[in-house]
C-alpha cells in the first residue's frame, strides 16, 4: 500500500483505540494486513523508475499522508491527540520505513527488513491497484466515522 494508506489506516487506529499497548501492536499488524491485499504503491514496477525518482516519490507519499491524516484528525476525529495520532501513523508506516535504508542507501544491516516487506507485499498495476486501496481505505474511515 502507499503510504498515505498506511498513514490513514493509523490515522483511524489511533482515533478510535485510545490504549497505546493496544494501538501499536495493532497499527503495526495492519501494515502487514493492508499490504497482503493487491495494489499499488511507488515500488510497483520499480524496474522502470530510478532509485531517485523512488524516493522523490516516497517522500511526497509520506508527507501527502501526514498531511491528509492531519485534515482526518481535524475534522473527522477532533477528540484524538495530535502526537499519539503521530506515533501510531509512524508505527503503521515503520516496516517500509526500516527497508528504506537498505534499498536507497545499500545498507545491509536493514536487508532483513526489505526481505519481509517483499514477502508480505502483494502488486496490482495501476489503475486497479490504487482504486482497490482506495475504496478499502475509505471504506475503512467511513465505518470509524459511523461507530
Amino acid at each position: 500500500m502507499t503510504a498515505t494508506a498506511h498513514a490513514l489506516i493509523g490515522t483511524v487506529i489511533a482515533a478510535k483505540v485510545q490504549n497505546p499497548y493496544l494501538a501499536v501492536p495493532l497499527a503495526l499488524a495492519s501494515h502487514f494486513v493492508a499490504d497482503l491485499i493487491p495494489h499499488w504503491d511507488i515500488a510497483t514496477n520499480k524496474r522502470k523508475k530510478s532509485k531517485g525518482r523512488m524516493f522523490n516519490e516516497a517522500l511526497i507519499d509520506v508527507l501527502f499522508g501526514f498531511f491528509i491524516s492531519y485534515f482526518l484528525i481535524f475534522f473527522l476525529f477532533p477528540a484524538t491527540n495530535l502526537l499519539y495520532a503521530f506515533w501510531v501513523i509512524v508505527v503503521a508506516q515503520l516496516p517500509d520505513w526500516l527497508f528504506a535504508p537498505y534499498y536507497f542507501f545499500g545498507i545491509k544491516q536493514m536487508k532483513w527488513a526489505y526481505t519481509l516487506g517483499k514477502a508480505t507485499n502483494t502488486d496490482l498495476d495501476l489503475p486497479w491497484g490504487i482504486v482497490g486501496q482506495a475504496i478499502i481505505v475509505l471504506l475503512l474511515i467511513l465505518s470509524a466515522v459511523l461507530l
